[in-house]
């Protein structure tokens, strides 16, 4: 649970950005505290760790409407500081663009949910940029800098998951039936370690399910 004394200021932005007069923020409903809350609904944002909450979630949308806001950045600028984040070392926009597929990361913590009348899933995506401060903490791959903080610059679009219906948007049209993880991952030009955790979420939500196996490979087929 989030609290305004500890908030970052990627949460905060976005509950700024969401927030429409007459909500009521950081209220607590049965124990917990809610971002937002908007007449009958509630509303939580969470910008990583779907696996923190899940428990939280279970419980609040067994008596309550519950909408999750989940940030997937597009576009980032990093910004390097020095250890004390006094002085800026330098700026660059970073290679990756993240996209939708980001969110099975997550999901997979919580596809049980989808499908649940009192459940729905937003996603944000967004342009934010990265604080890094040079402390030696960090990983090589950053060269020692660790993430300080994240700070969103705009939402460049939401897409709101009602039903499992609505993931059908990441099935290609002309994928056969049954199919396998390997031929998903081909037609989307995607590594199928990726593809393994899309379709995890889908067999748990209902979307597909396991009709047989060819070789190693599990058949899948919608349902």
């Amino acid at each position: 649970m989030i609290g305004t004394k500890n908030e970052r200021s990627l949460h905060k932005a976005i509950k700024a950005w969401y927030a429409l007069p007459g909500d009521e923020l950081e209220v607590k409903v049965d124990g917990c505290i809610i971002d937002i809350v908007r007449a009958d609904l509630l509303i939580e944002i969470q910008t990583k760790n779907f696996a923190a909450i899940s428990r939280k979630l279970r419980r609040l949308v067994q008596s309550h409407k519950l909408r999750l806001l989940y940030p997937i950045v597009q576009e980032k600028w990093i910004t390097r500081t020095n250890a004390s984040g006094a002085r800026i070392l330098g700026k660059r926009k970073s290679p990756r663009r993240g996209d939708l597929f980001d969110l099975f990361d997550e999901l997979v913590y919580i596809p049980d949910l989808i499908g649940d009348v009192n459940f729905e899933l937003q996603v944000l995506l967004t342009r934010e940029e990265e604080i890094r401060g040079d402390d030696g903490k960090g990983s090589w791959r950053r060269r020692g800098f660790s993430v300080r903080d994240r700070k969103l610059i705009e939402v460049v679009e939401t897409v709101t998951f009602k039903n499992k219906h609505d993931f059908l948007r990441f099935l290609p049209a002309d994928l056969p039936h049954p199919f396998t993880n390997k031929i998903l991952a081909k037609l989307l030009g995607a590594p199928v370690h990726d593809i393994r955790r899309m379709t995890y979420c889908f067999r748990k939500m209902g979307l597909i399910r396991q009709v047989g196996k060819s070789g190693h490979e599990m058949l899948f087929a919608i349902i």
